[in-house]
């Protein structure tokens, strides 16, 4: 429901017809094209990363009294996030998942 509601303010204020399947793959070019770039400048698995806090000190009080993320859960979760995005191990874009959204330019980038 909520993604419906971008759908329609984003029509309203250009006038365009989008619909929610290509505001979605706006969104997921968006995010592939900023990871692509970032990887291309260094960025990669090593840096995402939680905070030692989150990873290391339960949380002290409230309804997640006693949860953390610790790093080998967290290295799981990262893995399988990846694998969704259509990533490879090290958490860079793919050239067939940045072909798929027709990003040529950045999968040439990333070569």
């Amino acid at each position: 429901m909520i993604n419906e509601n971008y759908v329609k303010m984003i029509n309203s204020i250009t006038g365009w017809n989008l619909t929610l399947e290509d505001v979605e793959r706006i969104g997921e070019r968006t995010y592939n094209l900023e990871r692509a770039f970032n990887c291309r400048e260094g960025v990669s698995r090593k840096d995402d990363a939680l905070p030692f806090r989150t990873s290391h000190q339960p949380i002290p009080d409230g309804p997640s009294k006693g949860m953390h993320t610790p790093p080998d859960e967290f290295k799981g979760m990262l893995e399988e996030y990846y694998r969704l995005r259509g990533w490879d191990s090290n958490g860079i874009p793919t050239g067939e998942k940045l072909m798929a959204l027709d990003l040529p330019e950045a999968a040439r980038e990333l070569r």
